[in-house]
């Protein structure tokens, strides 16, 4: 069959360049071109598994020879197969799952190349959560997620406008095997083990790790902990660097001021957004009503109207008429709020801050910067992480 097949190949490629009599319409040579191709390519997929079966052939050649030759015992037959080398193919699916579970995200890569059952297997999703969990789940927040499914949407996005505007072979390519053959075509000469981005974990994690993703995330103490920027913690980009194993924060112009890039942040001045209030959006309050002094909260605040918000840390304080006294404090029964904030000397303007509970909005003026929204600290991390980045010595 495959030797009728191939010696028919000449007739019909003659035939093909025969058959035309008349003009043919545009479409007519990317068809031409479209079966040529095809049967030059598919005469060398014969050809090569007729080399991959040469060694097959003459081993079962050698062994009728041998059988007619002697007959061979049933327990020589047998030992002969255990003596045979076991793949790691050939090892149950949930045993394999757990040796190919305990290697690292370098030796899952590497796996993924060296064939098709090893590479889809590598590349699932159950394999990368665990991961993507133990390194990124602290940074990638909700923000993050729809930063990269947008990504994913624009890049799909871009690919069927790609093949649309291609002619026959665009149309086409996405049937197999003409998608390789197109890409013989175009020159492609990508590595074996090269694949585009896709909506997998593992195209998430590796897309982390390259630093060619820019995910939002937020950074404490700013620009290297300047002075300005003390406890506080502000909305940027940030691109991992896997040589120095740090970030750089690229945060977004306000005012007259021009994007800023920080480089060499650690992982300890990184969280994702506890919210989802951008950083020129007024953050609702929900809290305000079991505010109660000694509270741990972070309040927004900015210079100006133009400038973006910034988380910054501060405790509920008592009222200057009320003495601090547990059995003897009104605080919770007003209506104003006062906020205090520790990290500067008494006497500084930045010290203290009054709210109203009930109608509270954004408050301020263009002197002290105005406050915004405020959410309450109920976990015992969170203001332990305030409590570590406090300054040496109090500010003015």
């Amino acid at each position: 069959m495959l030797v009728l097949l191939i010696s028919s190949l000449p007739f019909i490629f003659l035939l093909s360049k025969s058959l035309p009599l008349k003009p043919l319409p545009p479409w007519a040579c990317e068809e031409r071109l479209l079966s040529v191709v095809f049967w030059r390519e598919l005469a060398c997929l014969v050809i090569h598994w007729l080399k991959d079966c040469r060694p097959v052939c003459a081993q079962r050649l050698n062994l009728s020879i041998n059988m007619s030759g002697k007959r061979r015992s049933l327990g020589e037959v047998e030992n002969e197969r255990d003596n045979e080398m076991l793949s790691v193919l050939d090892l149950p699916e949930l045993a394999l799952d757990m040796v190919l579970g305990k290697l690292s995200p370098a030796g899952l890569s590497s796996m993924s190349c060296v064939c098709k059952s090893l590479r889809e297997t590598c590349r699932s999703d159950h394999m990368w959560e665990k991961h993507m969990k133990a390194k990124w789940s602290k940074l990638i927040g909700r923000a993050a997620q729809r930063e990269w499914d947008l990504c994913m949407a624009l890049r799909n996005n871009q690919s069927m406008g790609k093949a649309k505007g291609k002619g026959l072979f665009g149309r086409l390519s996405c049937v197999w095997p003409l998608r390789w053959i197109k890409s013989r075509l175009d020159g492609g000469s990508k590595p074996r083990g090269f694949f585009m981005p896709d909506a997998s974990i593992m195209s998430w994690y590796l897309s982390l790790e390259s630093g060619k993703f820019w995910f939002p995330a937020q950074v404490y103490n700013r620009e290297h902990g300047h002075v300005g920027f003390m406890l506080s913690c502000y909305d940027a980009e940030v691109s991992y660097d896997c040589h120095t194993d740090t970030f750089h924060a690229r945060y977004p112009p306000h005012g007259r001021r021009t994007v800023v890039i920080e480089e060499g942040v650690q992982w300890d001045r990184l969280r994702a957004s506890p919210v989802d209030t951008s950083a020129h959006e007024l953050h609702i309050s929900d809290c305000l009503p079991e505010l109660w002094p000694g509270d741990h909260i972070e309040i927004q605040w900015r210079r100006n109207k133009e400038f973006p918000y910034g988380w910054w840390y501060g405790v509920v304080g008592h009222l200057e008429s009320c003495d601090g006294s547990d059995y003897h404090c009104r605080c919770r029964n007003s209506d104003t709020v006062m906020l205090e904030f520790n990290q500067y000397t008494p006497g500084s303007r930045w010290r203290r801050a009054a709210i109203n509970r009930k109608n509270h909005r954004e408050e301020g003026n263009e002197t002290d910067g105005f406050y915004g929204g405020i959410r309450k600290l109920k976990g015992k991390d969170e203001i332990a992480m305030w409590k570590q980045l406090w300054p040496t010595d109090n500010l003015e």
